[in-house]
């Protein structure tokens, strides 16, 4: 740590302790949260798509098309989403250096009375809070620093923040929607690919939300069932709203309203019932609908 700031000045004792000392920080939350968001989207928005198709009677190629267009659009409106969440960060923090920056100027004794209150809550007496204030005044980058951290909680984003957050969350979003449309590549009969993968996509889920609860230091177990839960209702809503929603072809007149029609139209009732069949039968022939 020491080595990190060469106008740091550290004791030699000190530097010694503080270089045998390592510290095991997990230090990659920033990519951890953005595959977090990519594969969770990625696994349940086109699981549930499939399976709604695959509820409306859908053949797979279409499952599939359907399946990498939104993909496709998913990735992309995802990772624009995260650079400009990132983006946002960077915009926000750099209007609040600015403006501490220049109450740091304006009014020098009121930054300073902040600072003394800051570390007043962590206990420090006046007498002890005294010197480090009058130093900081001494180094105005430090007193910016110090501010930006304690008094706003902001961190300086890393300027490459926007377009990596963008690049992780599609290239996650990408890795995620795949997995369930795999089956559907090997199997032509949609209704089996989707058993298929409602199995592939929920151990999906569920190592997923281990790994989740692992690296953010949740219950990994738990964790991995929450997220197979939410992916199974998201799945199992789409395929109960698309099976029930499914247009059926089958007009089914009454006897009334086929003698209605054959007087309207000076047909024999046989002959209108004759009519009505032969419709239904051509939208139900191969390639009139979805299969």
């Amino acid at each position: 740590m020491a080595g990190e700031n060469s106008s740091v000045t550290v004791e030699p004792e000190k530097e010694r302790l503080l270089n045998q000392h390592k510290e095991k920080h997990f230090t990659a939350g920033d990519i951890v949260r953005d595959i977090i968001i990519g594969v969770s989207d990625g696994l349940t928005v086109p699981f549930a798509l499939a399976a709604g198709l695959s509820g409306a009677n859908a053949s797979s190629s279409i499952v599939i098309t359907a399946g990498i267009a939104e993909v496709a659009a998913g990735a992309i409106s995802m990772g624009l989403g995260g650079y400009l969440a990132a983006k946002s960060e960077a915009d926000h923090y750099a209007r609040e250096l600015k403006r501490e920056q220049e109450e740091i100027i304006s009014v020098p004794d009121t930054e300073a009375a902040e600072v003394a209150e800051i570390l007043a809550e962590y206990g420090v007496e006046p007498h002890e809070y005294a010197p480090v204030v009058n130093a900081l005044r001494k180094r105005p980058q430090a007193w910016l620093d110090f501010m930006m951290k304690f008094e706003l909680g902001l961190e300086k984003p890393d300027p490459r923040r926007a377009l990596q957050s963008a690049f992780n969350i599609a290239i996650a979003y990408i890795m995620g929607g795949l997995v369930p449309l795999l089956p559907y590549m090997f199997i032509p009969r949609a209704k089996d690919a989707m058993v298929a993968s409602v199995v592939i996509t929920i151990a999906a889920l569920l190592i997923f939300g281990y790994a989740k609860g692992y690296f953010t230091g949740n219950k990994p177990v738990k964790s991995a069932l929450q997220t197979a839960l939410i992916g199974a209702i998201a799945s199992a809503a789409a395929f109960g709203i698309a099976k029930e929603a499914t247009w059926s072809p089958r007009i089914g007149f009454s006897d009334k309203t086929l003698e209605e029609i054959s007087k309207l139209f000076n047909f024999h009732r046989q002959t209108a019932a004759d009519i009505v069949n032969g419709i239904e039968i051509i939208f139900e022939s191969p390639g009139a609908g979805l299969r």
